[in-house]
């Protein structure tokens, strides 16, 4: 399994607009791809900003390739968000999943 992991930044009145996006439209597209597995969306508050890390979990580089396409260290951050976000990781990381629930018994 690969984690797929990204970060971005919102203004703080900016946040439930991203997370609604994130919620509405980004993880119900992500559910339709064969190969997806999971995804988690991870938050912290500042006083100035929101820094959001996107992880989600993938069971080939073959899915994400059908998500991300062949440069798949490339962020995908459609239109509607990139209206709510302040600044973005423009590449993405990737990481072989070593442990996990299912991987640690």
């Amino acid at each position: 399994m690969i984690g797929r992991l990204w970060h971005g930044w919102t203004a703080v009145e900016d946040a439930p607009r991203y997370e609604e996006h994130l919620r509405h439209d980004t993880f119900p597209r992500l559910r339709e791809i064969e190969g997806y597995v999971d995804g988690y969306v991870l938050r912290r508050d500042s006083v100035d900003r929101v820094d959001f890390a996107v992880l989600t979990l993938w069971e080939s580089v073959e899915a994400i390739r059908a998500f991300a396409g062949d440069d798949y260290d490339t962020a995908v951050v459609p239109p509607a968000a990139r209206r709510v976000l302040a600044d973005f990781d423009e590449r993405v990381a990737h990481y072989e999943v070593a442990v996990g629930p299912e991987r640690s018994r």
